[in-house]
């Protein structure tokens, strides 16, 4: 039986403590300049191309923090997957609708998804949202998740890596608040989630503004037993 038959993962998580402030509204103001920023996304295309080419034909994928649905949306919807993205940014959801018209674009909070009837779901992808929640929230989204995906569902799961809780960086001009952890740390917080890990992949990426500092990212691609 998965969460989304039984219990809800995010019943027992105080909602008080969610607190994404600022986060939402750092990206309503960076809005397309995001995709100037970060212009080359090898590892999450990649990691997308895999979730694409793994699910059968016309699946029902999530697209957890879609951003401007571009590439990822757009890539799952262009192999005949059927996506819905969910983002915290009004202004991201907008621009989603724009540049994907084929995908479900849904303004709502992961912690809301569990209540939202949207699921279950073939596959996810989740890259780079899960790394704004603080630490105590990531391993509580990654068992929801668990429970929104059917019994051998796959997450393609991006992140960068660093050993930081709720650290408040600067970003384009704005202030946001990321968590993350040592890959051997990721691993086992994955896997303590309820997934098996199929495949692993790191890049070094630089982004396109000296504002924004260069990165290890790690992608992970996962398995619900």
């Amino acid at each position: 039986m998965s969460d989304t038959e039984g219990h809800q993962v995010y019943t027992g998580y105080d909602r008080a403590a969610i607190d994404r402030a600022g986060q939402a509204e750092a990206f309503d103001a960076i809005g397309d300049r995001y995709d100037d920023v970060f212009p080359h996304k090898e590892g999450q295309l990649a990691a997308g191309a895999w979730l694409a080419r793994e699910l059968p034909a016309g699946s029902r994928v999530l697209d957890v923090g879609c951003g401007t649905g571009v590439p990822t949306a757009r890539q799952l919807a262009d192999a005949g997957h059927r996506v819905t993205g969910i983002d915290i940014s009004p202004g991201m959801v907008e621009l989603g609708r724009a540049n994907v018209p084929g995908a479900d674009f849904r303004l709502m909070d992961l912690a809301d998804l569990e209540t939202a009837g949207l699921g279950p779901f073939d596959g996810a992808a989740a890259f780079f949202s899960l790394l704004m929640l603080p630490r105590k929230e990531i391993p509580v989204a990654l068992r929801m998740l668990h429970g929104q995906l059917r019994p051998g569902g796959l997450l393609a799961l991006g992140m960068v890596e660093a050993d930081v809780d709720d650290f408040a960086i600067p970003f384009l001009g704005h202030t946001i608040r990321v968590s993350g952890y040592l890959r051997e740390e990721l691993r086992q917080v994955v896997s303590d989630a309820g997934f098996e890990i199929e495949g692993e992949e790191s890049f070094a990426y630089a982004p396109a503004s000296t504002d924004v500092s260069p990165e290890i990212q790690v992608f992970l691609n996962c398995r619900r037993p």
